[in-house]
């Protein structure tokens, strides 16, 4: 058998490939940033073909810096930025529009629509998601009902959506050529349109929508053979045996296989999974219900999920707009010149606020500034909101779970800044834990891919790669910590009702 598995991650600003051996190790790594396009306040578009380019080339770096070839590889595991959509021309391929991502806000006046018979958890019970820009299925709607023509196709059997995964699986497998058009249940469960219980598309749901069924890709499992890479490719005739939305790979990533088991992603932004094993849980406290994953026939795991939209991107934010830090990584450094906030809460509703607030109405907003605040100061409250929002998110979690995470493992590009992770202790009054391999959310596709194809023999294989690099224990004493929550909630309260309705 060959001894690798490679894993594509398509995520919110680059596409990545990473190698990986038996013991979960990284051998490899190609990455490519793709360019994030702002058309308007609120807008946030990729282009799918430079996606597609760039993923691509990122397979032929990670295979050239192994000095591997096709033969070398057991399987293809893709990973993915979830709520993303395309909208291509399966006769073409040719994307009708840009990727709409998940941070756009332009759909609201559709959410407004579509709640207005039934409010914005209409569909949540079936689906587990209240009705929000953050998923893909208004992304849909506004391409059909803004791009030329697209309507007119849609209803003709001639367009096809699909999340990151699915673009990158269809091209991956022949495109317009054969190419496989399907989904994984993980992703699925993030259009608004999948029924949780059955895992099938829910047609009266489509039809409240406006989308043609046709549109769709196959649900499928997270762990099975879904085809092979065509002639063209540099993998071809290796099989894509895995799919996972980016927050559940890294769930499985960090084998929080069982119930109880948790994960926090430190990426553009915080996702929080809380494992809920076969059991679907509906939150009261803001949460949403999402799959965990379903490996090939076996049973579906779900999850609850707290989604923080801006978190690593208010880095980027004050790397790239502000001219603040010139790297992600200096913002630690700013950071460390002060010794606390200096009173300034940061909290960056750029695109409204996520979980557990679910306020679309929100905007950014930096309060509690006097003369004696500086640009360390500002550094320091834009690392401490990062764990501002995930001590919201946890304390849902805590209250519909009905029982207090004692622990939280954590992975990402910046659980790399000790000092956040510190801070993150100290504020949720808990460890933080992070593993050696911190690339779980790759690891996670990598898993699931391997497991299909019998490169790993089960959880209990996986579990055994598991290994902890660093713990960080609360220092903080419990006044201090609840002082500092207390501002940080009444900061969050300065962004509310910011948009009003002759605003886009």
């Amino acid at each position: 058998m060959s001894d690798y598995i490679l894993a594509i991650d398509q995520g919110t600003t680059s596409s990545r490939a990473i190698i990986f051996d038996k013991a979960g190790s990284i051998v490899a790594t190609g990455q490519l940033e793709h360019e994030q396009i702002f058309p308007k306040a609120g807008w946030v578009e990729h282009d799918p073909a430079e996606i597609w380019r760039n993923t691509r080339e990122v397979i032929g770096q990670a295979l050239g810096k192994a000095n591997l070839t096709r033969h070398d590889i057991a399987a293809v595991g893709i990973t993915n930025q979830r709520e993303t959509a395309v909208v291509w021309d399966k006769n073409t391929g040719e994307p009708v529009y840009n990727a709409i991502v998940w941070q756009d806000t332009r759909t609201q006046s559709i959410v407004d629509r579509l709640a207005a018979d039934g409010g914005v958890e209409r569909f949540k019970p079936v689906v587990g998601l209240p009705l929000a820009t953050y998923f893909s299925g208004t992304k849909i709607v506004w391409i059909l009902e803004n791009v030329e023509g697209a309507r007119e196709k849609a209803e003709a059997g001639d367009l096809l959506f699909g999340t990151t995964d699915t673009w990158v699986l269809w091209n991956l497998t022949g495109g317009v050529d054969g190419g496989v058009h399907a989904t994984d249940v993980t992703n699925a469960s993030r259009t608004m349109f999948m029924d949780l219980e059955t895992l099938s598309w829910r047609d009266d749901i489509l039809e409240a929508f406006g989308v043609p069924k046709s549109m769709l890709p196959e649900i499928r499992s997270s762990s099975e053979v879904y085809g092979v890479a065509n002639e063209h490719s540099l993998l071809r005739e290796t099989p894509i045996a895995g799919i996972l939305g980016d927050q559940q790979a890294a769930t499985f990533g960090q084998a929080a296989f069982d119930a109880g088991e948790s994960k926090n992603t430190y990426g553009t932004g915080n996702f929080l999974i809380f494992n809920t094993d076969t059991e679907i849980i509906h939150s009261k406290n803001g949460l949403l219900t999402t799959i965990g994953y379903k490996l090939g026939d076996g049973p579906v795991h779900y999850a609850l999920e707290g989604s923080i939209a801006v978190t690593g991107s208010l880095i980027q934010w004050l790397r790239d707009n502000l001219g603040l830090i010139s790297s992600a990584a200096e913002v630690e450094t700013l950071a460390k010149s002060v010794e606390d906030n200096g009173g300034a809460y940061f909290v960056p509703a750029f695109s409204g606020l996520f979980a557990p607030y679910w306020r679309p109405d929100a905007r950014g907003a930096l309060v509690g500034l006097t003369r004696y605040v500086n640009k360390g100061h500002i550094a320091r409250a834009a690392l401490e909101a990062i764990a501002f929002q995930t001590r919201d998110v946890v304390e849902a979690v805590n209250a519909d779970a009905g029982i207090d995470l004692t622990e939280l493992r954590v992975d990402g590009g910046a659980t790399a800044n000790d000092t956040l992770l510190q801070f993150q202790a100290d504020i949720l009054g808990v460890p933080v834990v992070r593993p050696v391999v911190a690339e779980t959310t790759a690891l996670g596709a990598a898993y699931a891919a391997g497991l299909a194809v019998g490169f790993w023999s089960g959880l209990d294989d996986l579990a055994k790669n598991w290994q902890e690099d660093k713990r960080w224990t609360p220092s903080m004493e419990d006044a201090e910590r609840e002082r500092l929550d207390r501002s940080w909630k009444k900061a969050v309260t300065k962004t509310l009702d910011w948009v009003d309705a002759d605003v886009d």
